[in-house]
């Protein structure tokens, strides 16, 4: 399943508008917070998902019957450029357990790449609901890759990933492989170049938000 957060033309439209704008991606904090405030909307949305149980909350003044999360999910990310969407999701799910995978584009010199993966630090993983963080979706195969490796780690119940943009090649290849997952986009666009960069898009998210990277 897809969910574009951008359908309604909410507030994620407008975040979406700010990240994608050359002229003001040069404010690193500005663009690390419209993607934590899209991380922050799809948190909320996920949350309408998730099992509730009834607790009896005793008041000042009595006793009330409130609805409350049956169990925490864990909140996994792709480092780096995952961290500020991240923190987006752990601003809601606060009490959550974390998960964190660095997995990147290793480039060849003919312009090709692979996926490295070389670190992984999760808590159990075994039946929970887990959510992946990662602010571009362009082949999907970090996405896959990483998945893969949580599942060496434990088999989650439930699988939902928050991205800001995704193309839809990207998005075809993750519903493959995990056909069960469901994809919170703050957009989505159709076009990929032949080096795995998506049209319009918005540049290299981990770049944006934290400096230029030397290339490995």
């Amino acid at each position: 399943m897809v969910i574009n957060l951008s359908g309604q033309h909410s507030l994620v439209s407008n975040w979406i508008s700010e990240i994608r704008d050359f002229d003001l991606q040069s404010d690193r904090m500005r663009f690390r917070k419209n993607l934590e405030r899209i991380a922050e909307v799809a948190a909320y949305e996920i949350s309408k998902k998730l099992p509730f149980v009834q607790k009896e909350i005793t008041t000042p003044l009595g006793i009330a019957s409130c609805n409350v999360l049956a169990t925490q999910p864990v909140l996994a990310t792709i480092l780096r450029a995952g961290l500020t969407m991240h923190q987006g999701l752990l601003n809601y799910f606060d009490r959550a357990d974390n998960a964190f995978i660095s997995a990147f584009r290793k480039h060849k010199k003919d312009g090709s790449f692979d996926i490295s993966l070389d670190y992984i630090s999760c808590p159990e993983m075994e039946d929970k609901v887990v959510i992946i963080s990662d602010p571009m979706i362009a082949t999907g195969a970090s996405l896959v890759k990483t998945i893969k490796y949580i599942r060496e780690e434990g088999n989650p119940s439930d699988i939902h990933i928050v991205c800001a943009i995704a193309c839809t090649v990207g998005i075809e290849y993750v519903l493959r492989a995990e056909p069960k997952a469901t994809i919170w986009c703050g957009d989505i666009d159709d076009e990929i170049t032949a080096k795995g960069y998506i049209v319009p898009g918005l540049g290299d998210a981990g770049d944006l938000a934290y400096g230029v990277k030397i290339q490995m």
